[in-house]
């Protein structure tokens, strides 16, 4: 199941993974025959002082020398485009499947456990499947050629590669089972440091503005001595692995020239007798192939033992399948953009003991514009995330158009309703580009009115280069109140039926959000218009406002009606308004 999820990712590099092989194979063959040819060169051309044999037999082992070299190139050219292939297909497959992901999804795994699988364990597969179709196969092949060949020459003398070859396996089986635990925990814990130095980067104002470097550096290098501790542990472990191949070696060679000697002298060098000097020279020649070849195949498995637990991680997240799915025949139209809750219950995952949302019973008519208020942590962003049906809802239902939502295709309901987050994100490129975003093929007029609209176009216009100006990465070149102006003609580009503003006018003055609710009202009066915010003032010209305390409902009204009735309302008003509420 590993293995076949991993080669499924290969795909049109088959031709280069096949190949590969292919040239190892005739490679090994050319390096074990080369020896043979040798032997026969020392006994029947060098003994012999015959100077023509030597040329001869010379002349095709170069011959054979340069087609061995020719192979080893092919061979490993075509290993660095099969592995570099396969490294490349897994990041699409794993990306792509990353897409589709639900927000409960990416909770599972976290952004940093994602960008870790993404870069760090492929890399080890990468390294790996090299190894495995080279080495791996180089290897057992060098290993049983030149075992048929030194039968050949004595088969008594080559009992002593048999003897060697299980306790190298033995050894190598022990070693791969004690390190394959050791780097599982390490590759969690390079999750956690990537999760803190993004986290550190991410809030790196806040953590300069509070002294806390050290705090942080604290936390990096706990995390680091946890990886530092499981890799010298692994690598101890894996230091075992040189020794033993090393053992081995010496041991063949030594047996081999006394027992190979004794033979060569018992025959007086005559082959018919005993042992040759060439064919001596031959077995301990195939005897460094062997050992080296096994060699191979222990760092091959030292390979393997590391990427095994990436691959295991690789696998996790091709194999994650998306909470959020279609349904057999879904609709593809979005009517109008009026939205109902019937009895809706939402859980997160993580807080399965407590419902964020319970029994909410709402309805809003296409073209409203509803103000939704609430304490921190009375759940208005989980309520509207429910609409383009970023999850979904535990119990009841929430419908669009008077369709439940998880009855359309989830695209074409997220193309009707546009959302601005209350963590406003811009991407590198230019102003135009990042409003593309919500219409590919936007021209600078519709890009100029959405902008005219969210009261960007002014200071837009007072950059040197106005709409081709670069956003830096995150937006970190213009402020908080630009950023969410830019973010908000984002969103009206989609042109949508239903529009979500997520506390996302906080960073711009009153007079400005002002003008922002006057612009909607005047020229997108049927497009739904959901405005979750703090400032009363900038919900109490909407038709209706919520007010949400604990996940729960606790009033609908209007302004004026919810100062008379709700006594959550009333606090909040007054709290900010203590000037007017004085002078009166």
């Amino acid at each position: 199941m590993l293995i076949g999820k991993i080669a499924a990712s290969i795909r049109q590099y088959k031709k280069d993974s096949i190949l590969t092989p292919v040239y190892v194979i005739f490679e090994s063959m050319l390096e074990i025959i080369i020896p043979t040819l040798m032997a026969y060169l020392i006994d029947y051309g060098i003994n012999e002082k015959n100077m023509s044999y030597v040329l001869g037999m010379g002349s095709v082992l170069v011959i054979l020398a340069m087609f061995s070299l020719l192979t080893g190139f092919l061979s490993g050219r075509s290993a660095a485009i099969a592995s570099s292939g396969l490294a490349r297909n897994l990041r699409h497959d794993m990306f792509y499947n990353v897409q589709n992901f639900s927000f409960s999804n990416i909770d599972k795994f976290s952004t940093a456990s994602i960008i870790t699988r993404l870069t760090t364990d492929v890399t080890n597969v990468q390294n790996a499947f090299q190894m495995l179709i080279r080495l791996a196969v180089r290897a057992p092949v060098m290993v049983v050629f030149a075992l048929i060949f030194s039968f050949r020459i004595d088969a008594h003398l080559s009992l002593i590669f048999l003897a060697v070859i299980p306790v190298l396996g033995i050894g190598l089986g022990l070693i791969m089972s004690h390190v394959h635990p050791i780097f599982v925990r390490v590759f969690n814990a390079y999750d956690r440091l990537n999760n803190v130095v993004q986290e550190n980067l991410h809030g790196i104002r806040v953590v300069k503005s509070y002294i806390r470097e050290d705090h942080e550096r604290q936390k990096v290098a706990g995390i680091s001595q946890a990886i530092f501790r499981d890799f010298s542990k692994a690598e101890k472990r894996l230091a075992f692995n040189m020794p033993l191949m090393q053992f081995c070696l010496f041991a063949s060679m030594l047996l081999l020239s006394w027992f190979g000697a004794k033979e060569i002298i018992a025959g007086g060098n005559n082959p018919a007798i005993g042992l040759s000097t060439g064919e001596l020279t031959s077995l301990i020649t195939y005897a460094i192939q062997i050992l080296m070849s096994l060699m191979m195949l222990s760092m091959a498995f030292v390979m393997i033992i590391i990427s095994r637990a990436s691959a295991e991680r690789i696998v996790e997240i091709l194999n994650e399948g998306s909470d959020l799915k279609n349904g057999e025949s879904p609709i593809y139209n979005v009517k109008d953009g009026s939205i109902t809750f019937e009895d809706v219950t939402f859980i997160y995952a993580q807080r399965a003991d407590k419902p964020v949302l319970d029994g909410i019973n709402l309805s809003i008519e296409s073209g409203e514009t509803v103000g939704i208020v609430g304490g921190t942590g009375s759940s208005k962003s989980s309520l509207v995330q429910l609409i383009p049906r970023l999850y979904d809802v535990v119990r009841g239902r929430v419908t669009v158009g008077g369709i439940d939502v998880r009855d359309y295709d989830i695209e074409s309901l997220r193309n009707q309703v546009a959302m601005v987050l209350q963590k406003n994100v811009l991407f590198s490129g230019t102003i135009k580009e990042n409003l593309r975003w919500g219409h590919e093929n936007a021209t600078d007029e519709e890009m100029i009115h959405a902008c005219e609209l969210a009261q960007a176009d002014d200071f837009i216009r007072n950059f040197p280069n106005q709409y081709d100006t670069y956003i830096e990465q995150g937006g970190a070149n213009v402020s908080g109140g630009q950023k969410q102006r830019l973010c908000i003609a984002r969103a009206l580009l989609k042109k949508p039926k239903i529009l979500i503003l997520d506390d996302s006018t906080s960073a711009v003055d009153t007079k400005t959000d002002g003008l922002i609710r006057q612009a909607f009202k005047k020229d997108i009066p049927n497009t739904t218009k959901i405005i979750i915010a703090q400032r009363v003032s900038s919900v109490q010209d909407a038709d209706k406002i919520v007010v949400l305390d604990d996940g729960k409902i606790n009033a609908v009204g209007s302004h004026d009606e919810l100062l008379q009735t709700c006594a959550i309302y009333r606090e909040v008003y007054e709290s900010q308004n203590k000037g007017d509420v004085l002078h009166e």
